[in-house]
């Protein structure tokens, strides 16, 4: 099983490529060197990203504020470059998991490589692992939201993404649920 890993890493970000609608989505690592890149969906960025926040709140919370993790994400952080080339992805990702390491006072994020079945028993899934302070991961998250924000924008009417090409909205067809409205 290929790990790897970056303890920290010079930079650690999502990014997107191409057009809204058909954009694919990316988690870069770079060190010493070194750079990872990863594919996952859109969904996962933002998950990611949402559930980053709730771990970052939770530590400040049971710290009883005295624990170092920002409220918000430092400017001297953010990072609005694009990612890294060349973008050549290691492997697609399954799963993702977050911990917090109370002693290194780091977030440590896994992300693993999604395996068909029939290979699930044959070969261990990669892993791309990051440890990075609370500083660098709530301006990773403020990133990963922007990203994914910055997609088709919503119909006002359904809720459903805008099209460059045309919107088919449920609200003015008559569609409704499954039944057509006479």
């Amino acid at each position: 099983m290929p790990v790897f890993d970056y303890d920290p890493p010079e930079r650690f970000v999502a990014g997107a490529l191409g057009q809204p609608g058909a954009r694919a989505f990316f988690l870069q690592a770079r060190a010493e060197g070194r750079l990872t890149t990863v594919a996952l969906e859109k969904l996962q960025v933002a998950a990611l990203a949402g559930r980053l926040d709730e771990l970052l709140d939770e530590v400040l919370r049971l710290s009883g504020g005295t624990a170092h993790v920002p409220a918000i994400a430092p400017a001297d952080l953010t990072d609005d470059g694009p990612l890294d080339a060349p973008v050549d992805e290691e492997f697609k990702v399954g799963t993702m998991a977050l911990a917090w390491d109370e002693e290194s006072s780091k977030v440590v994020i896994e992300a693993q490589e999604i395996l068909d079945e029939e290979d699930e028993e044959a070969i261990e899934p990669a892993v791309l692992r990051v440890r990075i302070s609370a500083g660098a991961a709530r301006a990773f998250t403020q990133r990963a939201l922007r990203i994914v924000a910055a997609g088709r924008p919503p119909c006002p009417l359904c809720g459903q993404p805008l099209d460059p090409g045309g919107h088919v909205c449920v609200r003015l067809n008559g569609y409704r649920g499954g039944e057509v409205a006479s």
